[in-house]
């Protein structure tokens, strides 16, 4: 099984939408998929439908040892899909934690009671380098994936990730890029191509070959608490994260 982390530290780069329609995706290619809600936005958890202010147990109880994980997952039979979902009292868990031992951990030592049940864990982090995101980042021992939006900026923003990435390593080696995901893309700007090509001498074995398109649809799918490839499996960006993971299931047999 693999656990993977949505991670950039600049918001609105899809970390969330890849999140959910990956997991989406995943799930309709075969996968059981448990998407983990760390972001106190919670819109992973909105994404699927659910409303955040009616979560009383999610991954802030389970952070703070309140609860254990698997009685508290929400399975979508529909979508195939389950979340450990989030609330907004998940802000406060950054002081809260800061006197926990092995504190960076947290999270790690929670899902492995549940890891064997699942092909693919997938956690959705907020944009900001916080203990939340940390804890992702060690539970993620498969690697973390970087969506990066084809727009102005994305590659000052990448750099400092970059940094951000090297110093969590000092402390936790294992932590490594499984792959950057382009996201955003507009083949009729130059800027868009322009990044695209500078992302990938950046990182160049660790760019994936699906790029995620600028879609309508994919904005709008979340206010309908539906994945994309429920919300319009026939458009473009459905048929990429479907694209997406089929090439991460085939790398990962590898």
């Amino acid at each position: 099984m693999k656990i993977y982390a949505m991670i950039n530290q600049k918001g609105g780069v899809g970390k969330t939408t890849t999140a959910v329609s990956l997991g989406s995706a995943l799930s309709e290619q075969g996968q059981r998929v448990l998407v983990v809600d760390m972001d106190p936005q919670a819109n992973a958890t909105a994404s699927l439908g659910i409303d955040k202010n009616t979560i009383r147990n999610g991954s802030y109880q389970v952070l703070i040892g309140a609860i254990t994980v698997a009685p508290n997952i929400i399975h979508n039979e529909e979508f195939k899909l389950s979340i450990l979902p989030a609330s907004p009292d998940l802000s406060g868990a950054e002081i809260e934690l800061s006197d926990f031992e092995n504190r960076e951990s947290i999270l790690k030592n929670a899902l492995a009671s549940v890891q064997e049940n699942y092909d693919y864990i997938l956690i959705d982090c907020p944009p900001s380098l916080s203990l939340l995101t940390i804890n992702a980042l060690v539970a993620s021992k498969d690697g973390v994936i970087i969506p990066v939006q084809c727009e102005y900026l994305a590659l000052e923003g990448l750099t400092q990730l970059h940094s951000t990435i090297s110093k969590v390593q000092r402390s936790f080696p294992f932590v490594q890029v499984r792959g950057v995901l382009l996201t955003m893309f507009d083949g009729r700007t130059r800027l868009a191509i322009d990044v695209v090509n500078e992302v990938r001498q950046f990182y160049p074995d660790k760019v994936f070959n699906t790029i995620i398109p600028r879609s309508i649809r994919l904005a709008e799918a979340p206010s309908f608490g539906q994945p994309i490839n429920f919300y319009s499996k026939d458009s473009n960006a459905s048929k990429s994260y479907e694209a997406l993971a089929k090439e991460i299931i085939a790398q990962d047999k590898k």
